[in-house]
């Protein structure tokens, strides 16, 4: 008994101590599949069960467009915005649609040769999408040129595209990492990881790339020399991430996990400076969050948007 008791006492302690966020704003009471914001948190774009998909401004705090692809119940599974908000990618299992965030209007719709499971785009309009049969499709709308990357042996988990659109990066259940040029196909790097990749990301530059897999390994390199840069600290057994950001000139990584964590981490040393646990809603039976996307608003204010259709920011000193 007094074990018990004890055990409740500390775990108070422990929730005690978790800091609720400044700012709280719901986006969507309906359940979410996917939500992207932009570099500066300015925009979200969130994937609702029956509205479509949601573009928001966040500064204004209301809607901006609302978009439909495919008919009837929405089933947009991954979304990405570029990283000057020029254009915003939608992916369902059949489906890429390319939209321009200045109109509102769709830029282009392509149909998928096998099941999509993520995406990315860059500034240009340049797309990634990943697909359940280990290949990326890379597709220039403004050249209308495709290149099929058949460097996967099984799915493709996670993509990231350089600002500028030349540089990719995929990872997947093979626990490859490659590099590659995203107009040619040609690898540049590749780096082995233990398990299933779960997230990649690159830097806006492509001078930085980042992965992790399901068993908590997570490591960041120099993309053109391939030599390590740091692995992030990580104290647990497992974790995994289900989004990343580099912010503040890339000094800094923010992630987001699949059980309602955002962290902070050097990129340097890979040492952790922060952690924050987003809410779960009141009347949600799903106690669970998945965070979907991070991103820093000002110098000192990180934010999350997560499964539960909340947007929360954070003030914190680093």
């Amino acid at each position: 008994m007094i074990r018990v008791l004890m055990l409740i006492f500390y775990s108070s302690l422990l929730f005690g101590c978790q800091k609720a966020a400044q700012e709280v704003l719901t986006l969507t009471q309906e359940a979410s599949y996917s939500a992207s914001l932009s570099h500066d948190a300015s925009l979200a774009i969130v994937s609702t069960a029956h509205q479509g998909v949601q573009v928001w401004d966040l500064k204004q705090k209301r809607i901006k467009y609302t978009w439909h692809q495919g008919e009837g119940k929405s089933n947009v599974i991954a979304t990405a915005l570029s990283a000057n908000a020029a254009y915003a990618a939608t992916l369902t299992n059949q489906s890429l649609g390319l939209w321009s965030l200045g109109t509102g209007e769709s830029v282009g719709w392509w149909s998928l040769p096998a099941s999509g499971q993520t995406v990315a785009v860059a500034n240009t309009g340049q797309a990634l999408v990943g697909l359940v049969d280990g290949s990326v499709l890379s597709l220039a709308h403004d050249r209308q040129s495709l290149i099929k990357f058949l460097g996967h042996t099984e799915k493709v988990t996670s993509v990231s595209v350089s600002a500028d659109g030349q540089y990719a990066l995929s990872g997947g259940n093979d626990a490859q990492v490659i590099l590659w040029h995203a107009h040619t196909g040609q690898p540049i790097q590749r780096w082995q990881l233990a398990s299933r990749v779960t997230k990649v990301l690159l830097n806006d530059d492509a001078s930085i790339s980042f992965a992790s897999d399901i068993m908590g390994n997570a490591s960041l390199w120099h993309s053109q020399s391939g030599k390590l840069k740091t692995r992030l600290d990580i104290k647990r057994r497992q974790m995994t991430f289900s989004a990343a950001r580099f912010i503040d000139q890339d000094k800094y990584l923010l992630t987001g996990t699949p059980s309602k964590e955002m962290f902070l981490w050097h990129s340097q040393t890979g040492k952790k400076i922060a952690r924050r646990q987003v809410q779960v809603t009141k009347d949600n039976q799903n106690r669970g969050a998945v965070v979907y996307s991070v991103a820093r608003q000002s110098p000192r204010r990180l934010v999350s948007i997560s499964s539960q259709g909340l947007l929360e920011s954070w003030d914190l000193q680093y």
